[in-house]
């Protein structure tokens, strides 16, 4: 167990040093949630109505935990390039724990989405978003929000070890991303949805997310918070195990 933890450590660190030799990943990391905050700030926030709260202050847990998905794309095609450049076949000829590679790109890519974070919190304060908790809710949020990257990142790991190439790992993983997102609370209010809609956003895991990180920055009820933290643990739970008896059973 400690073997397979230092394998993942350094498998994690050679993928965190990757990351400002790929301009593109700084890039999107930077400007994809400033785009979208600004987008459903200025073009839809007048047309969406949110009781209690402004919708600065709704929209902004919703956009970090947008992008958060939207970030794990580059897991699955960043791990299906290695696969097919040969380097995952290297790392597999080597006395490196199976798990420790899949987990190594999980925990660096969930960690580079700590810059997403930070981006998408500093617009919203500057365009006036409120984060009205203390510390402890604001590291909690922080924690919330890497969770939820982590889980999110094993289902991109499965993606990207069943797809035959990078494009189509970028394809599928936006295919399954854009209705879990946009289908939640992460934009409007789930009681304006159509009824069939708000049904599916109600039971949709990434409304529990949007909602866990919306409490901790707002001051709200902790409920959500742990029901995004089961959702976030069942999904990984389920996908990880996946990915690792898929990735095992590899030629």
């Amino acid at each position: 167990m400690r073997t397979a933890a230092v394998h993942a450590a350094v498998l994690t660190w050679r993928n965190l040093v990757q990351i400002p030799r790929s301009p593109h990943l700084v890039v999107t990391m930077t400007v994809q949630p400033i785009m979208f905050t600004l987008l459903f700030a200025f073009v839809f926030g007048g047309a969406i109505t949110t009781p209690e709260v402004d919708y600065i202050d709704f929209l902004v847990p919703g956009i970090v935990a947008q992008t958060i998905a939207f970030g794990t794309t580059s897991t699955a095609v960043g791990l299906n390039e290695d696969l097919r450049r040969g380097i995952i076949d290297r790392f597999r000829s080597m006395p490196i724990a199976r798990g420790a590679i899949l987990t190594g790109r999980v925990l660096a890519d969930s960690g580079r989405m700590v810059l997403t974070v930070v981006v998408a919190v500093t617009v919203g304060l500057l365009l006036g978003f409120d984060f009205r908790a203390g510390a402890g809710r604001a590291l909690a949020f922080v924690a919330l929000a890497l969770l939820i990257g982590i889980a999110l990142s094993w289902i991109a790991v499965v993606v990207g070890l069943s797809v035959a190439s990078s494009e189509a790992a970028q394809s599928v993983g936006f295919m399954w991303l854009f209705p879990l997102t946009f289908a939640s609370s992460a934009f409007v209010p789930i009681g304006t949805m159509p009824d069939g809609l708000r049904a599916f956003a109600q039971v949709n895991p990434f409304t529990a997310f949007v909602d866990g990180l919306r409490n901790l920055a707002l001051g709200g009820a902790l409920d959500s918070v742990w029901w995004s933290v089961v959702w976030a643990v069942a999904i990984t739970g389920v996908a990880a195990p996946i990915a690792i008896v898929k990735y095992s059973r590899m030629r």
